[in-house]
């Protein structure tokens, strides 16, 4: 397949699903059959256990914004598959974890930069995206004009609500995996469908809201900036409000995280230290890094850590373990770095080290302001 297409779509949830089938569907047929293999091979279960046991969370997903079911039953009737297959892939974390709890504590570099901390008082915000290599088969950057809430632009695998992005009410999101002990598949709210409900949120108060409002189902780190200069890091545990720990930048306007826990209020068991232990030297490494940019840092800054080896394979850019067997294996798929204030992206296809970033405007797509504001800003 030719790699990471831009894809726009535009109209109400069910319209923009069927022109994302429509336009993707290979790409979604191919993300099915990945999870199929996957789902197999760690829990032997097969697709149609998946796909069963997925109904579980659509009640959550209902209450929650009854428009993500339609735009994914747009998607499933635009690639010509069955709703259920869409509905599996949104909830493939949720789906392992009641399967085998293990698989996702090894996903994704952070960070996160302040106008205090960067050459011309910008906010940036980026991630390197480290998933099965046979996933960047199946990944777009997705550019969505909603009849309802704000446009955003969001790198994903096709047929899954949302992942890493922007919006145009000036918000942006970058996302790590993490595990706990709680981790059991509970059918609360998906993992996917909150990363969604934070790229519809115009102000960084319904940004928490949509982490808190309804009990998770899975552990996840969501760092969340605002191109007005503020951010803030949000690690969750499965269960309600009680189980969020938040933390803001300090004063050096700098913010790393990776896939592991590091708020002091944590008291569950991190599983991803025995899952994922690269996650620590990653985060240490990276904020050396960061440390000694504070001020005058830039997007070619952040390319350079991001293509950083230290730890090889399992860096912060991170490559195919050869002692592993293949289905096992993880690698950086993508690198996203995003500058809010000036609505820039730049996006590398798979590992930064050998393929460089395309800088792409969004200005335009991103000038939408929400109808309740009054015609001259607060």
């Amino acid at each position: 397949m030719a790699r990471l297409p831009h894809i726009r779509v535009s109209g109400s949830a069910a319209e923009r699903g069927r022109q994302l089938g429509r336009m993707t569907g290979d790409r979604i047929a191919r993300s099915v059959e990945i999870y199929r293999q996957i789902f197999q091979h760690y829990a032997g279960w097969s697709w149609p256990q998946v796909v069963e046991h997925a109904q579980l969370y659509r009640p959550a997903i209902a209450a929650y914004q009854p428009r993500y079911l339609e735009e994914m039953e747009g998607m499933a009737k635009g690639a010509g598959l069955a709703a259920g297959d869409l509905l599996a892939i949104n909830v493939r974390t949720e789906i392992m974890f009641a399967a085998v709890a293990r698989l996702a504590a090894q996903e994704c570099t952070a960070v996160v930069a302040l106008p205090r901390a960067t050459a011309g008082g910008r906010t940036l915000l980026a991630q390197n995206w480290d998933w099965k290599p046979e996933m960047a088969q199946t990944i777009i950057l997705l550019e969505v004009e909603q009849d309802e809430g704000p446009n955003f632009v969001t790198l994903v695998e096709a047929g899954l609500l949302a992942k890493t992005g922007f919006n145009s009410a000036g918000i942006g999101l970058v996302t790590n995996a993490l595990v706990t002990d709680q981790d059991c598949g509970y059918p609360g709210l998906p993992y996917h469908v909150i990363l969604r409900g934070i790229l519809d949120a115009e102000t960084m108060s319904d940004a928490l809201s949509a982490i808190t409002r309804q009990p998770r189902a899975s552990a996840a780190n969501y760092l969340i900036a605002h191109r007005d200069g503020e951010a803030v890091n949000v690690e969750t545990a499965p269960g309600n409000y009680s189980r969020v720990y938040m933390e803001f930048p300090g004063d050096e306007g700098m913010f790393a995280h990776t896939n592991h826990f590091t708020n002091a209020a944590f008291d569950l068991k991190d599983v991803a230290l025995w899952d994922g232990p690269s996650s620590p030297f990653r985060l240490h490494r990276l904020q050396q890094q960061l440390n000694g940019h504070q001020g005058d840092l830039g997007p070619e800054h952040i390319r350079d850590f991001f293509g950083d080896h230290f730890n090889y394979p399992g860096s912060i850019c991170r490559h195919p373990d050869p002692r592993v067997e293949p289905i096992e294996r993880y690698s950086t798929i993508a690198s996203i770095i995003m500058d809010l204030s000036d609505r820039v992206m730049w996006v590398a296809d798979g590992n930064p080290c050998e393929n460089g970033y395309q800088s792409i405007d969004y200005a335009q797509l991103l000038d939408k302001k929400p109808s309740w504001l009054p015609a001259t800003s607060m």
